[in-house]
């Protein structure tokens, strides 16, 4: 293993993690809302935001799925050692990160009618995020938000199964962003 994989990770372990979750739960619940992430240095090409929602959200009991965009020997070994998360194909991940044109979402499970909760939550690396673009409403929303997509019909379609569907999250250099499924996109 290279000294590299070894850094990177929160440096405050408790401290770090706490906020990190904070901060995506925050997104999740404020769909649209764009926060500041900090605390995590992973190798390119992820973004420190991604590399905060791995470390917060992946553990050895949640596969994750990477994009030909991040699945590099340097982002398998950093996300192995901080994570212990295992690498799996797309249909049985319960995580993926990626660039959104190279993340088969198709392929990603939905959860069903029994379990939807057993769906794919999708990390989405964005070269840009601002609060402009697709008009949001639902829970966590007052009135609306907006946020900008890379595919606004993609995401109607998924709003249209729940409560089945794929959640996502969004990140931009040290930010991030979230899109449940509960969340109506116009």
């Amino acid at each position: 293993m290279e000294a590299h994989v070894l850094d990177g990770g929160f440096a405050d372990l408790p401290v770090d993690a706490s906020h990190a979750f904070r901060a995506v739960m925050t997104a999740m619940a404020r769909p649209g809302k764009i926060a500041q992430v900090s605390g995590a240095l992973p190798p390119a090409p992820m973004s420190v935001a991604a590399g905060v929602v791995v470390l917060t959200l992946c553990d050895p009991e949640t596969p994750i799925y990477l994009a030909p965009s991040h699945d590099t020997t340097q982002v398998r070994d950093w996300i192995t050692f901080h994570t212990g998360a295992p690498f799996a194909q797309a249909q049985v991940a319960m995580f993926a990160l990626g660039m959104w044109p190279d993340l088969p979402v198709s392929d990603f499970s939905i959860g069903t009618a029994e379990y939807p909760d057993r769906s794919a939550t999708v990390i989405v690396e964005s070269p840009m995020l601002s609060n402009e673009g697709a008009v949001l409403n639902g829970p966590g929303i007052k009135d609306h938000a907006t946020l900008s997509l890379p595919d606004t019909q993609a995401f109607q379609t998924n709003a249209a199964l729940f409560p089945l569907g794929l959640d996502f999250i969004f990140t931009c250099n040290d930010r991030v962003a979230a899109l449940p499924r509960t969340t109506r996109i116009s």
